[in-house]
């Protein structure tokens, strides 16, 4: 077993941790999000198989922002500066969400420094975050929230998978409740969706990295998508509302040889939480190992 590291001082200023040994990849969480979020999204990459490189994007818990090199571009050359410090030549990309468009421009800018590319219901154009009602602002944007959904994942686990997955998706009645008995007997689905719970919250340190992809995001025109030349792997749920399909549909239209799998009945968690879920990661698992030689 690999234990974590967080070589933050040596990483220009991100907060990394490195963990197991083998094809390296660098994990880009979504909007809000964090280390802690990006280490559960790698979790079903083995130890033995993968040296998994979780961090903080700009302005999120422990990684800097520096306004004046706040943009996207900014962004995916630090993940640049981030592989030197590591020693590491090449490394593939697992982006999700709102972490999809940096991944797309580091992938762009860096071709020689990304060997393959899995981006899971990620944006690839203009995005506005929804106005919440008065509760899920509570939830979603204050520290009490982020204290009440820690309590909540413990208390009631069925009731925070059913309120995060039909605030993710199309999901109602019977599909809804079918998709989270699954989850709920499913231990590893259960505790991605209850993990990833208590992350979403873009009070407290992760504000300034909200505020910073509420900007960046909010002004996208054109990420370049047809100047990605590396192994491309879009995964989507047809049942998403955080990020419509159509996104990874124009990604899939513009980047050269991408495949995109959509997931029926899927959500946003699709890759992590749906029924399919362990089929398509070991699909992902094998994306992830192109290119090493």
């Amino acid at each position: 077993m690999h234990s974590d590291t967080c070589p933050t001082a040596d990483t220009a200023g991100v907060e990394v941790a490195v963990r197991g040994a083998g094809a390296p990849v660098l994990v880009v969480h979504g909007t809000p999000g964090g280390i802690d979020g990006a280490r559960i999204m790698g979790r079903f990459l083995p130890s033995d198989g993968f040296r998994v490189v979780a961090l903080s994007r700009p302005g999120y818990l422990g990684t800097s922002l520096d306004p004046a090199r706040a943009s996207l571009d900014d962004e995916a050359d630090r993940y640049v500066a981030v592989l030197d410090r590591l020693g590491i030549d090449r490394a593939a990309v697992l982006a999700w969400s709102g972490g999809g468009p940096a991944a797309y421009r580091f992938a762009a800018r860096h071709p020689d420094r990304v060997r393959s590319l899995v981006v899971a219901a990620g944006l690839s154009g203009r995005w506005v975050p929804p106005s919440p009602g008065p509760l899920e602002w509570v939830v979603t944007s204050t520290r009490v929230g982020a204290a009440l959904a820690t309590v909540a994942a413990r208390l009631a686990p069925a009731t925070v998978i059913r309120a995060a997955e039909a605030g993710v998706s199309s999901l109602r009645g019977a599909e809804l409740r079918d998709h989270v008995r699954g989850v709920l007997a499913d231990p590893v689905r259960r505790a991605f969706v209850l993990d990833l719970a208590t992350t979403g919250n873009a009070s407290g340190a992760h504000r300034p990295g909200w505020d910073n992809d509420v900007r960046n995001l909010g002004a996208l025109t054109d990420l370049g998508l047809r100047d990605v030349h590396v192994p491309t792997l879009l995964v989507h749920g047809d049942a998403d509302t955080d990020v419509d399909p159509a996104h990874s549909a124009r990604a899939a239209a513009q980047v050269p040889g991408a495949e995109l799998v959509t997931l029926p009945g899927g959500t946003h968690f699709a890759l992590w939480a749906h029924r399919d879920a362990a089929s398509v990661q070991e699909r992902v698992r094998r994306h992830l190992r192109l290119g090493l030689s």
